[in-house]
């Protein structure tokens, strides 16, 4: 047998506390940089396998398994859950208020810590050192450099490779790949600008901030359609504009919240840049009597796979599951802090994705068309990946990225 079939021969036997700890896990959920029970439950079972465990970043946890000669392979699963209340009804629903994972980090969890004992289990079919990576506030894009802060860099094995994956609403049984950018760069921004308050009987004693706010949210508009070129993407969003307190008072300020989702770094910078020269411009237009301040909050790094790292992976997926269950994976607008990981390394890195939905409920949805009203997605509080065989498939994919690259005993 190959190292994969060697190791993976005892998943089956292993699913059953596998499933329980992801139940556990989704029944306690806990938000960005709360993730104390997570990382206890994490650290007692590593070291049960046998792993050197260390904390890093507060609520993070490595577990190291060295074996011998060979590459060096570090996987990494998220911990954190979102601000959501749950609406799945499943029987091992949140019992925390106002909070669930409704992103799917406890599977994540849970299927890292399966991928853990079965190479810790299976050393005698391969040589190298593998890390289990769990970090934690992936959803405000804090953790990864949290953990790379507290040392990480230092601290662990310097990997050859880094590996991640996430569950996505796609068909339970399925994975899917693809090289270069797999999610969008995301940057949220705070701007303030300022005006002179008035008596709104008198707007001529006035700045008014809410005319000028309103002229920005127009002019940024014109970012996307005529300072991008066609072909690229780039997604600029005024998500909020608070100005005011009442109707006949003119306020002396007004904030704009915004997010942007970019799939290349040089649109990126140029984005961020033709936003603060078009907040600058209209405040100078407007007379402004103070520049406006600029706050970039919850950024988030481009994922772009390596296309080596991407096609080994690939390969070893769809040998092991068939191509029928290995597809192209499309470009997602959601957002990831991994890739801060292998980038402070200086290492190549893939991203998966894979599916999480009942695989008969997706292609119903898929042949009515009605897949965004049927099938719920990452933040939903309906969100609930059915249990089998993501679980399985999950533990399957580590095993086999990392097998991919840790050499046969």
């Amino acid at each position: 047998m190959s190292s994969s079939d060697t190791v993976l021969a005892a998943l089956d036997s292993e699913l059953g506390w596998i499933r329980e700890t992801y139940t556990d896990l989704h029944r306690h959920p806990e938000l960005s940089l709360e993730e104390h029970r997570t990382s206890k439950t994490v650290e007692g079972k590593l070291a049960a396998f046998g792993y050197s465990v260390s904390r890093l970043g507060g609520t993070g946890v490595v577990g190291v398994l060295e074996n011998g000669d060979g590459p060096t392979v570090l996987a990494r699963a998220d911990m954190d859950a979102l601000p959501v209340t749950e609406a799945t009804g499943l029987p091992y629903a949140s019992t925390v208020n106002g909070v669930m994972h409704a992103c799917g980090h406890d599977l994540h969890v849970s299927a890292l810590l399966g991928a853990a004992k079965l190479m810790a289990d299976g050393r005698g079919a391969w040589t190298g050192t593998y890390i289990a990576l769990f970090q934690p506030a992936e959803e405000i894009g804090a953790g990864s450099q949290a953990m790379i802060d507290d040392g990480l860099v230092t601290k662990v094995p310097h990997p050859d490779v880094a590996l991640a994956q996430h569950v996505m609403p796609l068909p339970a049984g399925t994975v899917a790949t693809t090289e270069g950018p797999v999610l969008s760069a995301g940057d949220s921004l705070k701007i303030t600008v300022y005006g002179k308050g008035a008596h709104g009987s008198m707007p001529h004693m006035s700045v008014d901030p809410v005319v000028l706010a309103a002229s920005i949210v127009l002019r940024l508009q014109s970012i996307v359609a005529r300072e991008v070129k066609p072909g690229e993407f780039a997604v600029v969003t005024v998500g909020a504009l608070h100005a005011g307190t009442t109707s006949n008072i003119i306020p002396d300020r007004a904030t704009l919240l915004l997010n942007i989702r970019t799939y290349d770094n040089q649109v990126r910078a140029s984005v961020l840049a033709a936003i603060e020269r078009i907040v600058r411009g209209e405040c100078s237009a407007a007379g402004a009597p103070r520049d406006p301040d600029f706050e970039y909050y919850n950024q988030f790094p481009l994922t772009s796979n390596d296309a080596a790292v991407t096609a080994r992976v690939r390969t070893a997926f769809t040998a092991h599951f068939g191509p029928d269950a290995v597809h192209q994976a499309e470009r997602q607008t959601a957002s990831e802090d991994f890739s801060r990981i292998p980038e402070a390394f200086g290492v190549p890195y893939t991203f998966w994705l894979i599916g999480g939905a009942d695989a008969e409920a997706y292609r119903a949805a898929a042949g009515g068309g009605t897949l965004a009203q049927d099938i719920p997605a990452n933040h939903s509080p309906l969100f609930a990946p059915v249990m089998d065989p993501s679980l399985s498939v999950g533990v399957q994919a580590h095993v086999l990225a990392a097998l991919s690259y840790l050499a046969d005993r």
